[in-house]
């Protein structure tokens, strides 16, 4: 049997599963999207209004392996492509109300408030501390504190894992949820002997390590991704189809979807579910009880987004960074801000300042259940503090994710190795997404490929 001949369904259109469509495609499979949504994306949702353009999800992407530049060019989107302005590689920390820019080399660290004194020297012990003996079994918290200190874990890597995960650092695994950092420790004994051997690894493998990867989005806003991906599969998109179920067929795959009032099924010899873990466990309700155990565990928290914008002139701070991360220590009702207009050209009109703001996540998850108006007017307050804005935002939007980034939390390890075993035993059927692999634009396209070629791998066992 021939490529052209072999079926693929792939469920969910978010860029995991729009990645592995498009290089099966191209490579001449069979290729079926089935999206319960009316357009592609996930949660890459981009936004025009009144000269505005809000990023509801995904606000970049870091471009940390050539695939991402591949998949760009394929899709014919390189001249969509722009790179973040480098205003934009100066983050700031939440100090006592004050914004500290966090440092990026030697002499920075050495003259920085952020830490104290106390704290610059418990780093420099560092290559001096010993391996964990608990190997995976340890937060990032633990990870960090036993390693760097914990005024260290409480102004960088807290704030941090809020701004990338909105997550929760004494819940989180450091070998499922940062396994690079991990590896680092496991590998070379500590961070800073790692980060300078390893850095000849990532050149071999021709990958940029995160924080010194460049900071990428489009013209038109993330969603121009996905959309430019799914112009490419035509047809082989269907939106509006959502799947109930998956079970074994005579030649492989059956999934049952549901298209406005009708009910119908596609057969294919190769499945992947790009869905989210707790959409795909009522999927896969009825063919493995076990994984759909391990999927309604992985926890999504709340987030709302807010994008505001203002007059420039109305804006007393300097707008030169990236935009500013909060600890928990410093007790603010939000994680955090981007300085959207200062990244990336488009996001707001002429002599206006766009920002992006978060809140909840799983630090604080309930603070989405009470009033949503005093909430956002106690968020106003305290950016407008921290930013020396005089007046109120010309432009408002708020969009709130109920379950917005899968955390990797302590003990995910036995997840990541029952959807290992659940591969094994169901061969032609592949779990995806952003719950393996990594939470990263960068993490799901690396992750997709891996899926692909694994797919590749299949087809020439059997002789296809």
């Amino acid at each position: 049997m021939k490529e052209r001949d072999i079926r693929v369904t792939i469920l969910g259109a978010g860029i995991s599963g729009l990645a592995v469509a498009h290089w099966l495609h191209r490579d001449g499979f069979d290729v079926t999207v089935l999206e319960a949504g009316d357009v592609p994306g996930g949660s890459m949702v981009s936004r025009l209004e009144e000269g505005y353009m809000v990023d509801c999800g995904p606000n970049s992407g870091l471009d940390t392996s050539p695939l991402i530049r591949q998949l760009v060019e394929e899709v014919g989107l390189e001249n969509e492509l722009v790179y973040a302005n480098d205003a934009g590689g100066r983050r700031y920390i939440l100090k006592r109300g004050r914004l500290h820019a966090l440092p990026t080399g030697p002499g920075a660290f050495l003259k920085t408030k952020l830490f104290s004194a106390r704290a610059k020297c418990r780093l420099l012990a560092e290559p001096f501390i010993g391996k964990s003996q608990d190997g995976y079994n340890q937060s990032i918290a633990d990870f960090v504190r036993r390693r760097l200190g914990r005024e260290f874990l409480d102004y960088a890597i807290n704030p941090f894992v809020s701004g990338v995960f909105a997550g929760d650092p004494e819940k989180l695994s450091v070998k499922s949820a940062f396994p690079k950092l991990y590896r680092l420790e496991e590998l070379y004994g500590g961070l800073i002997k790692g980060m300078i051997k390893g850095a000849k690894e990532r050149k071999a493998r021709r990958e940029t390590s995160k924080q010194n990867a460049r900071m990428f989005s489009f013209l038109g806003g993330m969603q121009s991704f996905p959309k430019a991906i799914a112009k490419t599969l035509g047809e082989k998109l269907r939106c509006g189809c959502e799947v109930v179920g998956v079970k074994r067929s005579e030649s492989g795959w059956m999934a049952t979807y549901r298209h406005g009032r009708t009910m119908a099924e596609i057969e294919s010899d190769v499945l992947v579910s790009a869905l989210p873990a707790y959409r795909a466990a009522t999927v896969f309700k009825d063919l493995d009880v076990d994984l759909v155990g391990h999927l309604n565990e992985i926890y999504y928290p709340p987030v709302k987004v807010l994008f505001l914008g203002y007059q420039e002139a109305d804006v007393g701070r300097a707008l030169d960074g990236f935009g500013f991360l909060i600890p928990e220590k410093e007790a603010k009702p939000f994680l955090g801000a981007i300085w959207s207009s200062v990244l990336f050209p488009g996001r707001a009109p002429k002599d206006s300042a766009a920002f992006t703001l978060f809140v909840g996540g799983a630090r604080s998850p309930g603070l989405l259940d009470g009033d949503s108006e005093a909430l956002n007017r106690s968020v106003l307050s305290d950016f407008s503090e921290i930013m020396s804005i005089r007046k109120p935002p010309q432009f408002i939007r708020e969009w709130i994710w109920q379950r917005a980034i899968p955390q990797y939390t302590l003990g995910y390890i036995e997840h990541e190795r029952y959807f290992q075993r659940f591969e094994n035993a169901h061969s032609g059927l592949f779990l995806s997404g952003n719950y393996r692999g990594g939470i990263s634009v960068g993490d799901c396209i690396i992750q997709s490929d891996l899926i692909y070629k694994k797919i590749l791998e299949t087809v020439e066992q059997y002789g296809r």
